[in-house]
C-alpha cells in the first residue's frame, strides 16, 4: 500500500513531471510471472526512475549500508528506498553474495520483477562495461526470462559525485525478452554463464548505443582511484 502511495501519489508524479521520462517497449515486459530486468547503470537515479515509470512493481537489490544510516536522513533514505522497492543486501562477498542471490531468487519465485545491473556498479564514464555472471546464474536457477533495459541520459541528470540532479529529459528503452531455457541445469558451467552474460551485454549495447569496453567497471574505477 505504501509503495502504491509513493509511486502514484507522491514520488511518481513529482519525478515524472520534472524529468518527463519517455519509455519505449514497455509491452516487452511480461504482465505476470517472475522476470529479470537487466539494465545498464549510468546514475544513482536509475533505480528510482525505472520502477516509477513501469506498470509492474520492480525490486532492486541495494547495498545494506543505505538502510543503516542513523538520524533523520537515514530514516528518510530507508523509508524512500523501501517504498520504491529496494531490498537491502550485503555485498561484502562470500556467504553474503550467496545470501544476495537467494534474496533475488525469492523475489522471482514469488512471481515478481527483479532489477539487476550486470555491470555491478555505475559506469564511471558513460561506457558500457563487462557484465558479471551472477545475473546468468540467477536466470538459470530461477528459470525466468530476462528483459534488457537501457537507461538513456540519466548520467547527464546526475553524474557520479553530484548530489543535486540537473533538470533534463531522460529515456528508457526496453528490449524483447531473452530466453535462455536451453541452458537449464547448466548454472554450474562458467563458460555457459559467461556466454549468457555476454549476450545480455550485447543487447544492452545495441539498445543504449553505448561504447562497449570488455573490462569490469570496478577495475576502471580502482585504476583511476590509484592514479588520483
Amino acid at each position: 500500500m505504501f509503495y502504491w502511495f509513493m509511486k502514484n501519489l507522491v514520488a511518481g508524479p513529482l519525478l515524472k513531471g520534472v524529468f518527463r521520462p519517455w519509455v519505449i517497449g514497455q509491452k516487452n515486459i511480461p504482465r505476470t510471472g517472475g522476470v529479470i530486468l537487466a539494465s545498464n547503470h549510468l546514475s544513482v537515479i536509475d533505480s528510482i526512475i525505472l520502477p516509477l515509470v513501469l506498470d509492474r512493481k520492480v525490486s532492486f537489490l541495494a547495498k545494506s549500508e543505505y538502510f543503516t544510516t542513523k538520524g533523520l536522513k537515514g530514516w528518510l533514505t530507508k523509508t524512500f528506498l523501501s517504498a520504491t522497492g529496494m531490498l537491502p543486501i550485503d555485498r561484502s562477498g562470500g556467504k553474503a553474495s550467496e545470501a544476495s542471490l537467494n534474496t533475488g531468487l525469492r523475489v522471482l519465485a514469488d512471481g515478481q520483477v527483479l532489477g539487476i545491473y550486470p555491470e555491478g556498479t555505475r559506469s564511471p564514464d558513460g561506457k558500457l562495461y563487462r557484465g558479471r555472471t551472477g545475473v546468468a546464474r540467477m536466470i538459470l536457477e530461477a528459470g525466468v526470462p530476462v528483459v534488457p533495459v537501457a537507461m538513456i541520459d540519466t548520467e547527464k541528470v546526475m553524474p557520479i559525485g553530484t548530489k543535486v540532479p540537473k533538470i533534463r529529459r531522460i529515456g528508457i528503452i526496453i528490449g524483447e525478452p531473452l530466453d535462455f531455457s536451453r541452458f537449464a541445469g547448466m548454472e554450474g558451467d562458467r563458460f555457459i554463464l559467461r556466454s549468457i552474460t555476454d549476450e545480455i551485454m550485447y543487447e544492452l549495447a545495441s539498445l543504449s548505443e553505448q561504447e562497449y569496453s570488455d573490462v569490469y567497471a570496478t577495475s576502471v574505477k580502482e585504476k583511476r582511484a590509484h592514479v588520483a
